[in-house]
């Protein structure tokens, strides 16, 4: 059973065509989004929505996305080895990109990470497609990783 309570629930006040509400979203299904009068009214309207997609989902006979677990689980510090060769590489196109090592594999995770996700996304649309529909070729890359120094005459940019 689906636990609403557990998910990231984020209210804030707006001001949507001059009437002041409160929003409320949740981080795991982005898609959701309720409107109210009150913090408390837009929060127990999510928390409603949440059970209402869980039911609706196990009827389809889908899952429910997980709750994320919190950031403060973590200290967003990393300590790793890498082969000296990859090192001189990652370390020359920070160079080249005008950043820090730090950065540009900050910067290079975030990329992937949002590559990774928007493939999960894909694979499920893709599974939920009716019988018929076109479908990408199989192992046919949507993205190409390119660097500044396949475009020389493209300025580096300090990403600070």
């Amino acid at each position: 059973m689906t636990d609403p309570h557990a998910y990231g629930i984020e209210v804030r006040r707006r001001t949507i065509d001059g009437e002041v509400v409160f929003e409320a979203r949740v981080r795991e299904l982005p898609d959701l989004a309720e409107y109210a009068d009150t913090a408390e009214e837009a929060y127990a309207l999510t928390i409603d929505a949440i059970a209402t997609t869980a039911d609706m989902l196990a009827e389809r006979g889908k899952s429910m996305p997980p709750p994320l677990e919190p950031v403060d689980d973590w200290s967003g510090r990393v300590t790793l080895r890498l082969p000296k060769s990859l090192h001189r590489l990652l370390s020359e196109t920070a160079d080249d990109e005008g950043c820090s090592l730090n950065q540009h594999i900050v910067n290079v995770l975030n990329y992937f990470s949002g590559y990774a996700h928007a493939e999960q996304v894909m694979d499920a649309h893709w599974k939920s497609a009716p019988k018929g529909a076109p479908k990408p070729a199989p192992g046919r890359p949507l993205l190409k990783v390119v660097s500044t120094r396949d475009y020389p005459e493209q300025p580096a940019y300090a990403h600070g």
